[in-house]
């Protein structure tokens, strides 16, 4: 046998087993002949003709399950809550102490890798999960009471493995449910029967870039209208009706900016409502009545991800902080007449205070948050350092919330609960 020929049955036996691993692919082998002719790409089209991807639009699939909603009226119903905070405000009294092997699991079911959240409202459970063994992103709707699921609807999208996948919590508000994908899929569905009302892919319409490791953007959903940052080629943000799928508005992308893991949140600002979002290259507020940038700045940017969400402090202050060495700012907004100004008040740097994912919480006066050395620390509205958790306590990344008594639950990379009285 010739080396040629040898080349080839090697070859054969790695697509044989290739197709056998994806569906019992069966292949015919004849060898080759000397004389024939070498094979250059595009020789079976017309000359000039190119291949041209088409698109295919995402459809998606309802299936109903046997679970039943719980009775509870509990609502934590996107990403930080009913404000936006990751405060919450219930008339439950928390325990301050836990038994030995912590507070009893009610129930569990398994979910795919990420770093997706839940959001309840309704007696319901819903989480943007993935499907990996179905290549299918899957938004699930559960029993609070037992994790039934009550509803799945899902589409076919293809996604790796990269730090996990899911990464986003729903919203759900008057009826209505929107979440955004990995490949940046925005869906809004009618929360309480799974029935969608429509669906966006913001890279076909907007040429938006997913974001490295994927979309991390939780959606909003103020006044009957879904508020999404493509951060496209042309549009930095847009309000779409959740009942219609009509735009109210569109915001230009004068500067450019790539989408991040920022979540839009809402503020109001020298008395005027805005959407202030965290693109690649800097910090915007956007009108919300009208959608027009009110003021912009490239103050603050991080040029790997930028993950923590903007704080509303007060009506004239924003407090900003990333992680890769970034820090935080405290950034004002200053009002003159109808022209906002943004002004750096302070900055602190990464071994100061800074936040890798988390967005910190602003309670009584105070900022609390994991810095990236993994210790929870509180600051003042100065910058000032009251209190660190010290070397011994580290919470990683550190997922945390906070009730109004004063009880924060810390989660750290280990999947340990701890409960903090501030």
């Amino acid at each position: 046998m010739t080396e040629r020929m040898m080349s080839v049955v090697w070859s054969l036996v790695v697509l044989v087993a290739a197709g056998a691993a994806v569906g019992g692919v069966v292949w015919w082998f004849t060898p080759p002949e000397d004389n024939l002719p070498k094979r250059v790409p595009g020789r079976d089209r017309p000359a000039g003709s190119q291949v041209i991807k088409q698109y295919v639009p995402i459809v998606g699939e309802l299936t109903r399950g046997e679970g039943v909603p719980s009775s509870s009226k509990f609502s934590w119903n996107q990403f930080r809550g009913p404000q936006r905070d990751a405060i919450a405000r219930d008339e439950v009294k928390l325990a301050r102490t836990w038994p030995e092997g912590g507070p009893r699991i009610v129930w569990q079911i398994d979910v795919g890798e990420g770093y997706a959240g839940a959001a309840v409202h309704d007696g319901r459970v819903y989480l943007h999960d993935y499907d990996r063994p179905n290549g299918r992103d899957a938004i699930r709707c559960l029993s609070l009471d037992d994790g039934r699921e009550i509803w799945r609807f899902s589409y076919a999208v293809k996604v790796k493995r990269n730090h996990g996948m899911s990464r986003t919590i729903p919203a759900i508000a008057g009826g209505h449910l929107v979440t955004i994908g990995p490949k940046c899929h925005v869906t809004c569905l009618d929360a309480t029967t799974g029935e969608q009302k429509w669906l966006l892919d913001l890279v076909h319409e907007f040429g938006t870039s997913v974001p490295q490791w994927y979309a991390g953007q939780c959606a909003l959903i103020d006044e009957g209208h879904a508020i999404i940052a493509p951060a496209g080629s042309d549009v930095l943000m847009l309000a779409k009706d959740c009942a219609t799928g009509e735009e109210k508005w569109r915001t230009p992308n004068p500067r450019g900016w790539n989408m991040t893991h920022v979540s839009i949140m809402p503020m109001t600002l020298g008395g005027r409502k805005q959407y202030v979002y965290c693109g690649h290259r800097g910090v915007a507020g956007v009108d919300a009545e009208t959608g027009v940038i009110l003021w912009d700045t490239d103050e603050w940017k991080i040029g790997i991800a930028t993950v923590p969400s903007p704080i509303a402090v007060g009506e004239d202050r924003i407090f900003l902080c990333g992680g890769y060495n970034a820090g935080s700012m405290m950034l004002k907004i200053e009002k003159n007449g109808d022209t906002f100004t943004p002004r750096v008040l302070w900055r602190l740097d990464a071994k100061q205070f800074g936040a890798a994912q988390q967005t910190p919480i602003l309670f009584n006066g105070n900022i609390y948050g994991v810095r990236p050395d993994g210790q929870l620390t509180c600051l003042d509205l100065n910058g000032n350092i009251h209190w660190t958790s010290g070397p011994k306590h580290r919470f990683g990344i550190g997922p945390f919330t906070l009730h109004e008594s004063g009880l924060l639950y810390v989660l750290d990379d280990g999947a340990k609960l701890t409960l903090v009285d501030l």
